[in-house]
């Protein structure tokens, strides 16, 4: 494997601009997908009714979890073929647990003691969802996307496996032809996107972290 600067400004230049945008946009549409699916879901989960499902959804986010990012991304192919679409179910499924299990947790972390004061403030139990359980659980759920969101845009990587493009594109580049740049292009901006993101969703987690509180 021979290093060229040529070929590293080639990669730079002319395919890493349209691979971002393509990477930006799975992580993007699959981590929308994953939290619209999983906070209602773990809401649901905290709710008297249901709570006796919560162990056994948590149960199959986890035995989905420990699927390889890869062997999701392979059978999302025969269902819904090459492409954008089994690249985003693939990544959608992977994204699911830290965010419905951030939810339970934050939901379950809300002191009692306040829930109750509200209930004998004359609000009704919708309410008290909305307006006391979600914003002060509002921390722990965004510490789940935040952990979402990283994990999403690595394993975004092998969305080129199946045509999905990204900057897995470069990587692959890279290994079939033996072109180190190209691989230390795909996977540098990799890196790098994954520490945008986690700055990000950090800025934003603690904005909406009361002092004193803090979900690290």
């Amino acid at each position: 494997m021979k290093w060229s600067w040529e070929r590293f400004l080639v990669a730079i230049l002319e395919r890493a601009p349209q691979a971002l945008i393509d990477h930006i946009g799975m992580v993007l549409v699959s981590l929308i997908v994953a939290i619209i699916i999983s906070v209602p879901i773990g809401i649901l989960l905290t709710r008297p009714r249901l709570k006796w499902l919560g162990g056994i959804i948590l149960n199959i986010l986890n035995l989905m979890q420990t699927f390889p990012g890869l062997a999701i991304v392979a059978l999302a192919m025969p269902i819904l073929g090459m492409g954008f679409k089994p690249a985003v179910f693939a990544l959608t499924i992977q994204g699911l647990l830290p965010i419905a299990r951030n939810t339970i947790a934050g939901l379950y972390g809300v002191d009692p003691d306040v829930m109750e004061a509200a209930r004998g403030m004359g609000m009704s139990r919708k309410k008290v969802l909305y307006e006391v359980e979600i914003p002060l659980a509002m921390p722990v759920i965004l510490a789940g996307i935040r952990t979402s969101a990283v994990y999403v845009v690595s394993v975004a990587t092998l969305a080129a496996y199946i045509g999905g493009g990204g900057l897995g594109d470069l990587i692959v580049s890279g290994l079939n032809m033996f072109w180190p740049d190209f691989i230390v292009v795909g996977a540098g901006l990799g890196a790098l996107l994954a520490i945008f993101f986690d700055r990000v969703l950090g800025l934003v987690e603690k904005k909406y972290t009361p002092l004193g509180y803090s979900t690290e």
